[in-house]
């Protein structure tokens, strides 16, 4: 993707190096990401196993007490300054696509960190994975979860990979300030276990939809390969990938962000349309 000299975000939190709570987990991102996606998708038939994995993770984040900032790698510089400039780009992109319906977009702030964060929906570590909190509108992003997803769960990786998961959780913020998310909470409530997670996934699959009309709008930046890049890294993340590679089956009812496939057909429309309108994940999904 291009993107060498163009604007950055100021609205980034680069707290990559430093602690959260005290501690730093050396060592510990790699094993706190498969704990993750196992808790996520391996439900409660597996609990030895997930406490197990847990208690490990834990021992390595307690290992070694944070002594100050550490300072940031030639590397990871620069992955934190395309992070910034992917952050610009969808706030341009949103911006006009706000004002366009008659609405003025709110940015949302990017924390860049390292192991562990506090945040307004409570302690995180690696083992999230980048996410949203709606409670303080702040995407969250542990870059090195990109070396992660092409090491452990085969996406071809590249630098859109990570402006697709970028763009995947200023998603989620759309939703939010849209009111979607708040709907979907409140529809949630009183259903069935396999009922609120089609919900879940209709909610992701959104968040996809709305990454690829931000990947339409800049078309410009893009190269060879990226969406390809894209489209890897949303194959890489589909729950029956995951389940099938981490317990060998899949679980259909325990989905909560959708398969493989529904991700990539969801991007791609959001990429080939440019149409916020033809984003209703829920009303094809469930039918």
């Amino acid at each position: 993707m291009k993107w060498i000299g163009n604007r950055q975000s100021d609205n980034v939190d680069e707290r990559r190096g430093m602690s959260a709570g005290g501690k730093v987990a050396l060592g510990g991102g790699g094993l706190a990401i498969v704990f993750f996606v196992l808790k996520m998708f391996m439900g409660s038939d597996n609990a030895q196993l997930l406490d197990t994995i847990e208690s490990q993770m834990q021992q390595n984040q307690t290992q070694t007490q944070a002594t100050g900032q550490q300072e940031l790698t030639p590397e990871q510089k620069e992955m934190g300054d395309f992070a910034k400039t992917v952050l610009a780009y969808t706030e341009d992109t949103w911006g006009q696509i706000f004002q366009e319906n008659g609405m003025q977009y709110q940015e949302p702030k990017m924390v860049l960190f390292s192991d562990a964060v506090e945040t307004a929906c409570g302690s995180a570590t690696s083992a999230s994975g980048p996410f949203y909190c709606p409670a303080d509108q702040k995407v969250y992003m542990d870059l090195e979860f990109m070396k992660e997803l092409k090491t452990r769960f085969g996406a071809k990786g590249g630098d859109f990979a990570t402006a697709y998961v970028i763009a995947h959780e200023v998603g989620h913020h759309i939703q939010t300030i849209l009111g979607t998310s708040d709907k979907v909470r409140k529809a949630q409530q009183g259903r069935s276990q396999a009922e609120a997670n089609k919900l879940s996934v209709c909610l992701e699959l959104q968040a996809d939809f709305y990454a690829g009309v931000w990947a339409h709008y800049n078309q410009e930046y893009l190269e060879a390969g990226d969406i390809e890049e894209a489209l890897s890294a949303a194959h890489a993340v589909g729950d029956d990938a995951i389940q099938s590679k981490m317990q060998g089956h899949v679980v259909p009812d325990s989905f909560t962000h959708g398969t493989s496939a529904q991700r990539m057909k969801w991007f791609k429309k959001g990429y080939e349309t440019g149409d916020i309108k033809q984003g209703d994940t829920f009303k094809e999904e469930l039918q």
